[in-house]
C-alpha cells in the first residue's frame, strides 16, 4: 500500500516522541539511582562529632538568678488625716534629716475648726468662772442688797428691842411692846437667813459639775482640733534618702495612704528568688554579686544573711526568698528595681572540668562519649560542682580524655565518628 506524503511525516513524528519519552524515563531512572546511591554513601559515612578535652583549672560554681532591691532600713511616711497636698516639701533621690518636712497639707478648714474651738472654750470657761463665784452678777446684787438693807433693820430692831425692855424693868414699857419687838427681830433674822440659803443656792454641786465637763469637752475639741494641724504636716520619721514619692501638690490623700518611703540607701537588702532545686546548694555567709540592666558594667558584692524559709510561686517558677546584704556607697543601686544575682557557692582548684553539654544520662547512668581512635567509648561518670557552663568530674576521666560535645545525630558506644574541634563543623 503506498502511503502519501503527509502520512509519512506523521509517522517519523510518532516516532521521534515515543523516543524523546523513552529517553527522558531513562533519564529519570539513572537520577533516581544516582540520588539513592548518594544517600546511602552519606548515611554510612561516620557522623561529624565536636569534642572537648578535659581540663585543669579552679571552678567557680555559681547560682544565676535574679532578686529585687529593698533598703535594709527604711520607713513609710503616711497620711495622718485626709486631705489635699498643699506642698510638697521634698524631691525623690534627696537626703532629709529625722522630722524634716516631706509634705503639707491644706488645713484652712482646720484652721477655722480650731477658731471656733477656742471661742467655745473661753465661753465655756467663763461660764464655770461665774458659777465659781457664785451665779449671774445681777442675782448676787439683788440678793447681797437685800441682805444689807435687812442687816440694818435688824440692827436697829435689836436696839429698839434693848430699849424696851431697859423701859419695861423700869415700868415705862409694856410687856405687849417688849413682844412686839421681839417678834420684829426674829422676822428680821429669819429673812437674813432666808436671803443667805437663796445666795447659796444660785449654783449647787450638779452646777459646777456640769460646768466643769463643759471646760473638758471644749478643751478636748481644741485640742483634737489642733492635733489635726499639726497632722497637715508630714515629716519624716528618719533620716535618710526619698527613695519613692507618691504624692505631688494638689493631689488627695486619704488617712494612711502612702506619701513617701525614707531609708538608708548606703545599705541595701537584697531578696534573691533561688529556684526550689536549687536552694540545698545555698548557705548563709555564701558571696552574692548583683548586677543591673540599667548600670552596665557596675557589680554590686555583699553575702547571704538569711537562707529561705518557705517555698512560693512567682509565675512559673516555685523559688525560695533568699535575703542578702551589701553596701551601696555612692548610692546609685535603687530600691524596688529587678536586680541580676549570682550567688557563688563554691570554689574547687584544680579540678578536672568538660562541658556540661558534653553530659548525658542514658539507662539510668551519668556519663560521656569519650573518643577513642576513630570511635566513641562510654564512659559512666561522677560529677561534682558546676558553673554556668562547666562540670567537674570526680571520676571516671582523666586529664586529656576528648569528650564528645551534644550533637544531633544519636551516639551508641562504639560507633565510628569523625571528631571536629570543639563546637566546630567542617
Amino acid at each position: 500500500m503506498q502511503y502519501g506524503i503527509w502520512e509519512n511525516v506523521y509517522f517519523a513524528e510518532r516516532l521521534m516522541s515515543k523516543t524523546r519519552l523513552v529517553f527522558l524515563l531513562i533519564l529519570i531512572l539513572i537520577l533516581i539511582v544516582a540520588a539513592a546511591l548518594w544517600v546511602h554513601h552519606v548515611n554510612s559515612a561516620p557522623p561529624e562529632v565536636a569534642f572537648a578535652r578535659v581540663a585543669r583549672e579552679t571552678l567557680v560554681s555559681t547560682l544565676p538568678t535574679n532578686g529585687k532591691v529593698e533598703p535594709f532600713e527604711w520607713a513609710a511616711v503616711r497620711a495622718e488625716r485626709a486631705g489635699t497636698v498643699d506642698k510638697v516639701a521634698v524631691q525623690r533621690g534627696q537626703q532629709v534629716a529625722a522630722g524634716a518636712l516631706i509634705a503639707e497639707l491644706d488645713a484652712r478648714d482646720v484652721r477655722a475648726e480650731v477658731a471656733s474651738a477656742r471661742a467655745g472654750l473661753a465661753k465655756a470657761q467663763a461660764e464655770q468662772e461665774t458659777l465659781a463665784a457664785g451665779g449671774t452678777a445681777a442675782a448676787r446684787v439683788e440678793i447681797d442688797n437685800e441682805l444689807d438693807r435687812n442687816r440694818l433693820e435688824l440692827k436697829s430692831a435689836q436696839r429698839n428691842l434693848d430699849s424696851l425692855k431697859r423701859l419695861a424693868e423700869k415700868q415705862a414699857a409694856t410687856q405687849q411692846d417688849v413682844a412686839e419687838a421681839s417678834q420684829r427681830v426674829q422676822a428680821l433674822q429669819e429673812a437674813i437667813q432666808a436671803l443667805e440659803r437663796k445666795r447659796a443656792a444660785l449654783v449647787g454641786a450638779s452646777d459646777r459639775a456640769a460646768a466643769e465637763a463643759a471646760v473638758k469637752e471644749a478643751q478636748a475639741t481644741l485640742d483634737q482640733a489642733e492635733a489635726q494641724i499639726e497632722r497637715s504636716r508630714i515629716p519624716s520619721p528618719v533620716a535618710g534618702v526619698v527613695y519613692d514619692l507618691a504624692v505631688r501638690q494638689g493631689s488627695y490623700a486619704n488617712v494612711g495612704d502612702l506619701v513617701a518611703s525614707v531609708g538608708n540607701l548606703r545599705r541595701l537588702r537584697v531578696r534573691v528568688f533561688v529556684d526550689e532545686p536549687e536552694l540545698g546548694r545555698v548557705a548563709v555567709g555564701m558571696p552574692v554579686t548583683v548586677t543591673w540592666d540599667a548600670l552596665p558594667g557596675r557589680r554590686w558584692t555583699g553575702s547571704i544573711e538569711k537562707t529561705a524559709t518557705q517555698v512560693v510561686t512567682m509565675g512559673t517558677r516555685q523559688v525560695g526568698e533568699v535575703v542578702s546584704t551589701m553596701f551601696n556607697p555612692d548610692l546609685t543601686l535603687v530600691p524596688g528595681t529587678n536586680v541580676n544575682a549570682e550567688i557563688t557557692s563554691q570554689v574547687v582548684q584544680n579540678a578536672l572540668t568538660i562541658p556540661k553539654e558534653a553530659i548525658r544520662s542514658e539507662n539510668g547512668q551519668v556519663g560521656v562519649y569519650v573518643l577513642q581512635g576513630d570511635h566513641v567509648e562510654w564512659r559512666p561518670i561522677a560529677v561534682g560542682a558546676s558553673s554556668i557552663t562547666r562540670a567537674v568530674v570526680t571520676s571516671g576521666l582523666k586529664d586529656g580524655d576528648r569528650v564528645a560535645l551534644r550533637t544531633e545525630v544519636p551516639l551508641h558506644n562504639g560507633d565510628r565518628v569523625r571528631a571536629l574541634p570543639t563546637g566546630g563543623s567542617r
